[in-house]
């Protein structure tokens, strides 16, 4: 029963887990990926890729597709909807800091398409679909993992296990993991088009953050494709959300105008903010949205989780291959977990708080605080390193 005997198994390939299967593969480590569905999902997720993460994917040599396919966003806004006020934030400020000064917009299906491909290349890993995990147990050297396949069960052994398999994962629960924190009241619906809805704005960048209290919205551009994320009553129907009536509805609002609107994609999501007790059990790690969910406002979510594959990727190399102390492990989990909850989940959690909001009665002091933040190089500087994700990477480093 036992089909493969490896340093690391990887449990799900989606951008998170595949990046960590590669970047173990190309340290000369044995990997087994498994992912239980037939292919990744290719419905709209995370699209932003942060300046950092770019980096990170470069020096892993898988940053080709984003920098050649992608679209390079330097500059990003955010907009009030009732007063029409802008307030724009250029990437380019930090050129000395970073050899990518922008963010990327690009599906994240199509990175972990490539990447899984890439890693189907390194003579040391597989990658396989349709395989389901069912159970783990884990003794003093290593994981035994049982796994469903369409046709049989296998057993992969391991020396160490990532769970990257979302925020439903069997990791997690095969665990029995507690994961604490909130769901947000209204659902999140998204819509994608090819029609040219800058037209319609005034001066319109690929990334907007559009605040307002009646109805809040992210204009988020991806290379053939605008992204529209709004609100919705929880007490709508997925149905009535998902129909035409509700579609034009919400372009009319946008556009200011009944313009037949032609959309590829209409999702509703559910957006959680929650951070797992536990990132390592054992020999069993976790990353990404297995151990944390967050608000979409800022993007931190997917480039987060692969933060951690790369960190945890480091710590297991060590180990591995230099003799390194397995406590290493547990370092990641100190530097990723405050990570975590003192950066991102702070973070979305008032990013989403201002956008559903509006300006309000805050409206002076928001605009006041744009304002010095545009005015003042210093405070300008902090804000864009903060928001692009590099203070959380040494903030991490800073963890002993």
């Amino acid at each position: 029963m036992l089909t493969q005997d490896v340093e690391v198994l990887v449990v799900g390939l989606g951008p998170v887990g595949s990046v960590a299967a590669l970047y173990l593969a190309r340290q000369g480590i044995t990997v087994a990926a498994i992912e239980a569905v037939a292919q990744g999902a290719t419905d709209l997720r995370a699209s932003t890729f942060h300046a950092p993460t770019i980096e990170m994917l470069d020096d892993l040599g898988a940053a080709e597709l984003l920098l050649r396919d992608g679209l390079k966003a330097p500059v990003y806004q955010f907009r009030d909807r009732q007063s029409q006020e802008t307030f724009e934030f250029d990437l380019t400020e930090i050129s000395d800091r970073t050899r990518f000064p922008f963010r990327i917009q690009c599906e994240q299906h199509r990175l972990a398409q490539d990447v899984a491909t890439r890693l189907e290349e390194e003579p040391n890993a597989s990658a396989t679909y349709q395989r389901r995990l069912v159970f783990m147990e884990q003794d003093e050297s290593g994981v035994t993992a049982y796994v469903e396949t369409p046709h049989s069960m296998e057993k992969i052994r391991a020396r160490y296990v990532i769970g990257a398999d979302g925020a439903n994962s069997l990791v997690r629960k095969n665990l029995d993991l507690s994961f604490p924190g909130f769901t947000y009241d209204e659902k999140f619906l998204c819509f994608s088009t090819a029609y040219p809805i800058e037209n319609a704005f005034d001066k319109l960048c690929y990334v907007n953050y559009v605040s307002d209290p009646e109805e809040w919205m992210v204009l988020l551009r991806v290379p053939t494709l605008w992204r529209i994320l709004v609100p919705a009553p929880e007490n709508i129907s997925d149905a009535d959300l998902l129909s035409d009536a509700t579609k034009n509805d919400v372009f009319r609002r946008l556009l200011r105008s009944d313009t037949e609107i032609t959309t590829n994609h209409r999702t509703i999501y559910r957006v959680h903010q929650r951070v797992c007790e536990r990132f390592v059990m054992g020999r069993i790690c976790m990353v990404g949205d297995a151990v944390h969910l967050n608000s979409p406002m800022g993007g931190f979510g997917m480039n987060s989780g692969i933060h951690d594959a790369i960190n945890l990727g480091e710590k297991l190399v060590k180990i591995l291959r230099h003799g390194g102390d397995e406590k290493l492990i547990q370092l990641y989990e100190r530097q990723r977990h405050k990570v975590t909850t003192d950066f991102v989940q702070t973070q979305t959690i008032e990013n989403t708080r201002m956008m559903r909001e509006g300006w309000g009665n805050a409206r002076n002091e928001r605009r006041e605080s744009m304002n010095r933040l545009q005015n003042d190089a210093e405070l300008r500087r902090k804000f864009l390193l903060k928001q692009s994700m590099f203070t959380s990477l040494e903030d991490a480093a800073a963890i002993a």
